[in-house]
């Protein structure tokens, strides 16, 4: 079974940092150079902090900061459509799913695919809405 991200990838961080606002991430990265005392090869790591991000730093969004993001409705064509996450089970684990449906139906605007996380999920809906500039 997956371990469950608790925030965006670095790569998923520096997109959404071409998208989103930065006072809406609520983590950051930090590269941090090591010299391996034996070889003399130096290596990077990447470290993940709560708080909000300086400008020499990567911002970071968890879950809570990605779902804060999205619109809770969207207005299309005088129609109104609202955010849902659904989560199923498959043979490898909980699955994650969103959606834009009209409100009581299943008539739906937009859904992702499914994904083993929820962060996942967010990140592709968001890259969606903001190719629509729905964002």
């Amino acid at each position: 079974m997956e371990t469950i991200k608790s925030y965006t990838s670095l790569q998923q961080s520096k997109v959404l940092a071409e998208i989103l606002p930065l006072e809406s991430a609520d983590m950051y990265y930090t590269l941090e150079d090591f010299v391996d005392e034996d070889t003399g090869d130096i290596f990077s790591i990447e470290k993940v902090s709560l708080g909000s991000p300086s400008n020499t730093e990567i911002a970071a969004w968890s879950l809570a900061a990605l779902l804060g993001v999205l619109p809770f409705h969207l207005i299309v064509n005088n129609q109104r459509y609202a955010f849902s996450m659904h989560k199923g089970l498959n043979k490898d684990g909980e699955t994650y799913m969103l959606r834009y449906n009209v409100f009581n139906t299943d008539v739906c605007l937009y859904s992702t695919d499914y994904y083993n996380n929820p962060i996942d999920a967010c990140y592709e809906l968001i890259l969606k809405l903001n190719e629509l500039k729905m964002l």
